[in-house]
């Protein structure tokens, strides 16, 4: 506790002096309710978001002006009608599991933002690049529908995801200069990884072998991979999997969907979607590329988050 401070010594302070007592106060006693508004302005004013608790008619005014207003059932209607938030139950607990879950949900919802903007804008760069270097299509609209709609199913479980204590401990902020860094520096890092993966299949082994078809399976495996699989590094700032682990639906969902990606391509199912079934001697050299690109990208997040880049 810092200090008290009265009504009678509130209004002989001036609005810039109130700043600072704010500041250095813990108890306002025998205030009205023009002078709670007062207290929150001024709070609002030093840049702290403001939450007021009341039931009575002298709270409507600062419940009104506060930046979360909260109320109970039995409180006064004009309370109630001021109020942003209504407790049905006498426990401030409702407060705090709300205020977490909020801080879970908007955890959750900058991954997928992360990772669908990086995604997307290293998908372009590679298509712009196969588009000029190899003299067909690098995909068949009908293999990008798939490959989408199997990396959305994989991305159903982000919304179930564990969130990391550090992101829960205090209020995280809309940044979208973030999001333009993440996008702009890891995105690339998939594309250095798709033009690996052009090079193996025409120069090892030979993309006339199995005609477009063969080029067209080794790129759709090796892009459904590195996009389903790069959520488990962009979904914390720590070590993934040593120092985070993702919940259980997350994991089974990315793992499910490589699984399905991998079945089409090496079974008959995937003559219908125009592909060719590549040589077993594939597979380690995928499964290096995409362990590699994973530590790239790992590295460069973390290179990232000491700059304060995101």
């Amino acid at each position: 506790m810092k200090g008290v401070i009265t009504g009678e010594e509130l209004d002989r302070a001036s609005d810039e002096s109130l700043s600072v007592i704010v500041e250095k106060t813990t108890i306002f006693a025998r205030v009205s309710p023009i002078q709670k508004e007062r207290i929150i302005l001024a709070l609002k004013r030093n840049k702290h978001v403001v939450g007021y608790l009341g039931d009575g008619i002298n709270d409507a005014l600062a419940l009104k002006t506060s930046d979360v207003g909260i109320s109970v059932d039995s409180a006064v209607d004009v309370a109630k009608d001021s109020a942003d938030i209504i407790l049905l139950h006498k426990s401030l607990h409702v407060l705090y599991e709300g205020v977490d879950e909020g801080r879970r949900t908007f955890s959750n919802t900058m991954k997928y933002l992360y990772m669908g903007s990086s995604s997307n804008f290293g998908n372009m760069f590679s298509m712009v690049g196969a588009s000029i270097l190899i003299p067909f299509l690098p995909m068949a609209p009908l293999q990008i529908i798939l490959n989408n709609f199997l990396y959305d199913m994989s991305q159903l479980g982000v919304t179930t995801d564990s969130v990391d204590a550090e992101a829960l401990s205090k209020p995280a902020f809309w940044r979208i200069d973030k999001i333009r860094n993440f996008m702009i520096f890891i995105g690339p890092i998939s594309s250095i990884f798709d033009y690996l993966t052009f090079g193996v299949m025409w120069f090892v082994f030979g993309w006339q072998s199995g005609s477009q078809q063969l080029f067209h399976s080794g790129w759709f495996i090796e892009s459904l991979m590195s996009q389903t699989l790069i959520v488990h590094v962009i979904r914390t700032n720590k070590i993934p999997f040593l120092e985070s682990r993702p919940s259980k639906r997350l994991l089974f969902l990315t793992l499910l969907i490589v699984a399905v990606g991998i079945a089409i391509v090496a079974t008959p199912i995937g003559a219908f979607f125009g592909f060719a079934p590549p040589p077993l001697s594939f597979y380690p050299v995928l499964f290096g590329l995409v362990i590699a690109y994973l530590v790239l990208t790992q590295l460069a997040k973390s290179a990232m988050l000491r700059l304060k880049w995101i």
